[in-house]
Formats: structure tokens, sequence, C-alpha cells
């Protein structure tokens, strides 16, 4: 990828140039081969981005009267543990791959990772009565242009519409430059339990359940850089997620704190689209092979979090910040205006 147009699009597009560049000798190697390593390198940033946007819905328990609103700007960094920066590679479970220094197994690069040193492997593809040898090194992660956290940033709005209860909007302009696509969008609804107790005004404590639904779609067309013959060659992805949660708030003036306990859920497809001329073996005896649409990548987590935040509201204006705990923890701050 020449540019990151934004860190939506980091997330996805280094993913992408890093697998695009080794995506010819993943073919080489078979289709189940190349779907298996796929697997493996790209659902820990699948999972990420998914726990990733599932977060920051929520920054009180209180909820906005009826047509009063507040808007928000809000970035999100997700922590990478070491442990989703890698994945075993075992060649027993592959048809052809095998490792250059004659290991069986051993842990290589996610998405999030990085190989030091690079790691050689290849495949035997049979031709004919003749068996050919594809030989590449395996693709790197985020980590190896420095990057050890996974952010995102995106505009979200609540409004209230009745009594007790306001809804919530997130959104991510679509982006469309040069080869890459992207856009954010998410609804909620959140309902504050107390402001039905006869005595809610006596305590400055607010309680409201919440459902929130997340969808991201990316799509990064390659087809241009020629990496591998063939035509309308890209990258496609679709996430979506829901969130259940309860959410408490103090209701003070200026200073507030606030919490939620919840459960998350999501899915996600990382579709390889186009048509796909491969090459490979021994120069003299050299074969084709054409793939279309080869293979995609099904992903699904699902868990519960905790977030715990401060909040500032200086009249019309207003800060927060806050930490949730998952499977992959996540730091937000934020800044927000209404009525």
């Amino acid at each position: 990828m020449k540019h990151f147009v934004t860190t939506l699009i980091l997330s996805v597009s280094v993913l992408s140039v890093t697998a695009q560049e080794n995506l010819e000798d993943l073919l080489a190697a078979g289709i189940e081969d190349a779907q298996r390593f796929s697997a493996g390198y790209i659902s820990p940033a699948t999972e990420g981005v998914m726990y990733n946007l599932s977060n920051s819905w929520a920054q009180s328990a209180e909820v906005k009267k009826p047509l009063k609103f507040e808007i928000s700007i809000i970035g999100n960094a997700t922590f990478i543990n070491d442990e989703k920066k890698t994945f075993l590679l075992n060649t027993n479970e592959y048809n052809n791959l095998q490792f250059r220094d004659g290991s069986t197994s051993k842990q290589v690069a996610t998405g999030f990772g990085q190989n030091n040193p690079d790691v050689l492997v290849f495949a035997e593809v049979q031709n004919g009565l003749l068996t050919e040898e594809v030989e590449f090194v395996l693709p790197q992660g985020l980590a190896s242009v420095n990057v050890n956290v996974l952010p995102t940033a995106f505009l979200q709005g609540r409004i209230g519409v009745f009594k007790a209860t306001e809804v919530k909007v997130r959104y991510f302009p679509k982006i469309d430059r040069e080869d890459v696509k992207t856009g954010l969008f998410g609804v909620g609804i959140q309902h504050e339990f107390t402001e039905w107790l006869p005595a809610e005004r006596l305590f400055p404590i607010a309680i409201a359940g919440l459902i929130t639904y997340n969808n991201l779609n990316a799509n990064y067309d390659f087809t241009d850089d020629n990496i591998v013959d063939g035509e309308n060659q890209q990258f496609d992805l679709k996430l979506n997620t829901w969130v259940f949660q309860v959410q408490a708030s103090t209701k003070l003036p200026v200073f507030n704190v606030y919490g939620g306990l919840g459960y998350v859920t999501g899915k996600s497809d990382f579709d390889v689209l186009g048509t796909y001329r491969v090459r490979g073996g021994i120069p003299l005896f050299e074969t084709t092979n054409e793939f279309t649409n080869p293979f995609s990548v099904e992903n699904k987590i699902s868990g519960v979090r905790a977030t715990l935040g401060v909040k500032l509201q200086l009249g019309f204006f207003g800060l927060h910040a806050d930490y949730n705990i998952s499977e992959y923890s996540t730091v937000t701050v934020g800044t927000h205006f209404g009525i």
C-alpha cells in the first residue's frame, strides 16, 4: 500500500499488502494450503478489529432527554498481545507446504507479528510425472512496520427519542482512494432503567441497558499492481458485531465515572476475489493454473467485556477516556459536545 488514508485503513491495508505479496506462491502450493495458512495469518487481525469496533458506545448510563443530542469524535487503540502475533504452522496439516530447514512445526507471524529472521518454506507441486518446487518467504505482519496497536477513529452521535431512551449512530465516512474502499456504520439503543424509579432524582447514579450493532466493509483492489496475472483481483473484508451491555454511571454536573459489563459477538468474512493465473515449477516445465475466487476465511468471536472510564463535562463541551478489558483490551479517548 502506498499511503495510509486513515487509521481505520491502516488496520486493513498493511495486512492486505503483506499477504498480497505472497499470494501467488501460496496459491501455487494449492487452494487448501493457501486457505489454511491465510486463516492462521488473518484471523487474529479480524478478531482484533471486531473487538476494537465494539468499544466506546456509552460514556454515561444517563440518556439524553427527547430531542437533546450529543456528537463525539472517538479514537480507539487496541493492544496486541504477544500470543496474537504468532500461530503454530504444522506442516503435517498441509498437503504441500514444508519448511526449508526441515522443521515440521514452528511459530510463524500472524498479521500482527513479524518473522525475525525470515521463514523460508516451499511446496512440492505435481506436474505430470515431475515434482516441482515453489519456494517463498512467509509474509510479515504489522510488527514489521513497528505497529503494535490497532487504531480506529470515527464519529458518533446520540439523541433522545422518548422517555428514558436514546438512539446512537456511529459513522466513518466511506473512503475511496487509490485502490482502497472502506466504510463503517453502527447503530445502538440505550434505555435508562433508573429514570422510571420514583426516587431516581435523589440518587446520583444511573443504570441502563445497551444494544449495539456495527458493520464494517473494506475492499482492496490490487489488479493494477501486477503481482499475480489475472483480472479483478481484490481482498474483500466484511465485519459485523453485536454488543449487549449493562451500563452504570454517576450523575454529577462536572466529573463522572462510568462503567459497563457486557457481551460481544461478531462474524467476519475475508474473501480473495477475482481470477489468478499462477505459474510455478522449474522454468523448462512451467505450467499455469487458473483460480477464480479461490478462497474465503470466516471468523467468529464471542466473549465478556468490561469497561471503566471517566468523563469531564464543561457546559456543552466534554472529554472522556476509558479502558476496556476483553480478549483484545482497548484504550479510548474522545471529545464531545451537545445539548
